[in-house]
């Protein structure tokens, strides 16, 4: 069974940093693309970044985050990572940790990704 678990969100000044990590289980994603969604209440779910199997050749921002927020992925203990610096208070949200199925590369779309972690919750206070 495939589950992939966010941990590390929590309560944050603005200003502040916070690192997100996502393991995988199940199966190996070594050779797929993983990324990072958010969803404030009432709105779609949103693109945060995403990296592809060969980390630093596929590597995307949103435009809201670049700059500010760093993906990363350690193939050798299957988890993902997302560092969070200069938070805002508009960064609140559930964030999602995703991984595709196929040997594609990175999307922005949420519908490219079949598996996907129960959410973790990123609040930042102004």
């Amino acid at each position: 069974q495939v589950q992939l678990v966010e941990s590390g969100g929590g309560l944050v000044q603005a200003g502040g940093s916070l690192r997100l990590s996502c393991a995988a289980s199940g199966r190996s994603f070594n050779y797929y693309a993983m990324a990072w969604f958010r969803q404030a209440p009432g709105k779609e779910r949103d693109f945060v970044a995403a990296i592809g199997w060969d980390s630093g050749e596929q590597i995307l921002y949103a435009d809201n985050v670049k700059g500010r927020f760093i993906i990363s992925r350690d193939t050798s203990k299957n988890t993902m990572d997302l560092q969070m610096n200069r938070l805002e208070p508009e960064d609140t949200a559930v964030y999602y940790c995703s991984a595709r199925s196929t040997r594609c590369e990175v999307d922005v779309r949420t519908k490219a990704y079949t598996y996907w972690g129960r959410g973790a919750q990123v609040t930042v206070s102004s």
